[in-house]
């Protein structure tokens, strides 16, 4: 087993130069193979601001924020409404179908938060 090691070390120790100087690309204008050209730290857009501008990008999360704090307040206000109703019900007797609709409005509520809240 330690020959067939030592054999991969020599065989990689003797190509590793090989591929380095077949990732030397003319095309690529200096810069290395496989990687990709790093981001510009200021974009575009913002250049075109006066400085007390907000970005686009940051003026669109606030307004996410917004919806995401008025969605909450709404669902915590449909939960607090479906925990009433089901207190003063007998759900073992009874299942209203308002329950049930009010339950699947607050799941879908609360998944609209939750891919807000992704991004």
């Amino acid at each position: 087993m330690s020959n067939t090691r030592r054999e991969f070390l020599t065989v990689l120790g003797a190509g590793a130069p090989l591929l380095l100087m077949g990732a030397q690309n003319p095309a690529s204008q200096g810069r290395p193979a496989g990687r990709p050209s790093a981001p510009d730290p200021t974009p575009e857009s913002d250049e075109a601001q006066p400085p007390g501008a907000k970005s686009p990008t940051k003026t669109l999360l606030e307004a996410n924020e917004k919806d995401i704090k008025k969605n909450i307040e709404k669902l915590f206000q449909l939960a607090s409404d479906l925990k009433a109703e089901v207190e003063k019900t007998d759900s073992s007797q009874v299942l209203s179908l308002a329950m049930v609709k009010k339950a699947e409005e607050i799941e879908k509520l609360a998944r609209d938060i939750k891919t807000r809240a992704k991004g």
